[in-house]
């Protein structure tokens, strides 16, 4: 009797232990959505970051960008196993893009978006709304990654003119292939549902995101063919 009664305890026990650990789960998927947001307050972190875009804009922006653009650097390089030289992924690359974030490509966007609403500020027809994806396409996206090429150009060790104008000709077409792709529907999102002070954090994480990937591609391709150098030398007849 003492036995059985100790194995439907212990079987209630096990039933019981998924269910509570889907309300704890539920609980704190909650708490943190509640944080974030703010919920029925005003308090979460979203809504104070936003607070801070209305009262500090530039140097809001400039946070975030560095963050962003120093995270992508350190993720691109864990993503590919880009191993530094003293055997870990962070590499003196990520501060020179976080400096590359805060004060180029902030103070970039928060111009070049600003003019974009500007130009089209109270135009809210379906005509204006395409003109300003064209705008930001055809003028505003070229200039940021010509801008974007050549800073990436002299972190990676580009020191003459020549040698950045050939960085931007080997990679500007295929990124702004990304752009032309990932751009209007970014913009289109922004006109919908995005106040105009949250545009340029949202491009920010739009950004990050495509840069994320190009440059995880651009360190996988470089370091393959490095694998093929170094299997060339040492094969037959190869240098050692």
């Amino acid at each position: 009797m003492s036995v059985k009664f100790q194995q439907e305890t212990v079987q209630q026990v096990v039933n019981q232990a998924p269910e509570s650990l889907r309300a704890e789960t539920k609980e704190l998927v909650h708490n943190i959505g509640e944080r974030l947001t703010g919920g029925s307050t005003a308090n979460g972190y979203l809504t104070l970051y936003l607070r801070q875009l209305q009262s500090n804009p530039m140097r809001t922006k400039m946070v975030t960008s560095g963050v962003l653009s120093g995270l992508q650097e350190f993720l691109a390089s864990w993503i590919a196993h880009d191993v530094g030289k003293h055997g870990h992924y962070f590499s003196s690359r990520i501060p020179k893009m976080m400096l590359y974030g805060t004060f180029i490509s902030a103070p970039l966007g928060h111009l070049l978006i600003g003019i974009l609403q500007k130009l089209f500020a109270g135009r809210t027809s379906l005509k204006a709304k395409v003109l300003q994806i064209l705008f930001s396409n055809l003028i505003i996206s070229p200039i940021q990654n010509v801008v974007y090429l050549s800073c990436m150009a002299v972190i990676a060790g580009a020191r003459t003119f020549h040698q950045v104008r050939a960085t931007i000709r080997a990679g500007f077409m295929p990124v702004m292939k990304v752009s032309w792709i990932t751009s209007p529907l970014a913009l289109a999102f922004a006109q919908k549902f995005l106040p105009e002070h949250a545009w340029v954090p949202f491009f920010n994480i739009i950004g990050f995101i495509i840069g994320t990937y190009v440059n995880t591609h651009t360190k996988k391709k470089r370091l393959e063919a490095l694998r093929k150098h170094y299997d060339q030398r040492r094969g037959p007849g190869g240098e050692y």
